[in-house]
């Protein structure tokens, strides 16, 4: 009792008054500095958002979808860009964007090398399984400078899981492959090529070399000898430095060009 009748409570009323006056005047500052530094956020980009993938995957060179979504809006970035949003996604960003959309066919990654297990190698690799790092010995384990090396490096960054190896090969599963594209950037060779949805067969070689070099390198190798360009009823397949090169626009699924080629490169999608 005598603690409290030694306090002088007129200094210690000035003190909370002082205190309380700054906490105000703090508060005030807070307030008008940050209305001098406000940025409104434009609606447009959560409306952006909703109509993208979300994969957040970064294939399009963005900070996630946010960070797209806002390169779109500055007119820094192309709708094209993102290969994992579906065509009516990307119809209802044109319209917020004020844009025409002309929209086009979902896409799919597929490997465009099935040699794996039937290609031959030139040495045994030991040590960390990875492709670029083995790209650098000699171009790879594989004798065919195109074969895969599946060490599955495209599955490591694949946002999906949607790449398997598969009897020594990267493989892609259509079912879960959102064709963001990241597998294609990190693949060393080239590999990884897209294709429409809907398409039934593709190339399962890269190879342009000449077919007594292939023969001896991979047993199902394309060895450029144009069967299925010449048997294609529609004219879909052209040869092009030993290779097929097939015109989805032209192509009708009949398979004939699967059929007909003897060492089985172009693959039945639907097998």
């Amino acid at each position: 009792m005598l603690l409290f009748r030694d306090i002088n409570w007129g200094t210690v009323a000035i003190t909370v008054g002082i205190m309380v006056g700054i906490a105000i005047l703090l508060g005030v500052a807070i307030m008008l500095v940050s209305k001098a530094f406000f940025v409104a956020k434009d609606e447009r980009i959560d409306q952006i958002v909703d109509n993208l993938a979300k994969a957040n995957c970064g294939a399009c060179g963005y900070p996630g979808c946010g960070g797209f979504a806002e390169a779109l809006l500055k007119g820094e970035a192309e709708l094209g860009a993102c290969g994992a949003t579906s065509s009516a996604g990307k119809a209802e960003i044109a319209k917020i964007l004020g844009q025409e959309f002309a929209g086009g066919e979902p896409t799919v990654a597929v490997v465009a090398c099935c040699g794996g297990d039937k290609a031959e190698d030139k040495y045994t690799h030991v040590g960390y399984e990875n492709c670029e790092t083995q790209a650098m010995l000699g171009g790879g384990r594989k004798v065919c400078p195109s074969g895969c090396m599946g060490e599955c490096s495209c599955g490591a960054v694949c946002p999906q899981a949607a790449i398997i190896k598969k009897d020594g090969y990267a493989a892609v599963d259509p079912a879960l492959c959102i064709s963001c594209g990241l597998c294609a950037k990190t693949c060393p060779k080239g590999l990884i090529k897209f294709i429409p949805q809907s398409a039934k067969v593709f190339v399962g070689c890269s190879s342009t070399c000449k077919g007594k070099d292939v023969m001896s390198a991979c047993k199902v190798g394309c060895i450029g000898c144009g069967l299925c360009a010449r048997n294609c009823p529609n004219g879909a397949i052209t040869m092009e430095n030993n290779l097929p090169v097939i015109d989805y626009s032209k192509c009708n699924g009949c398979k004939v060009c699967v059929s007909k080629c003897p060492r089985k490169t172009i693959i039945d999608r639907e097998a």
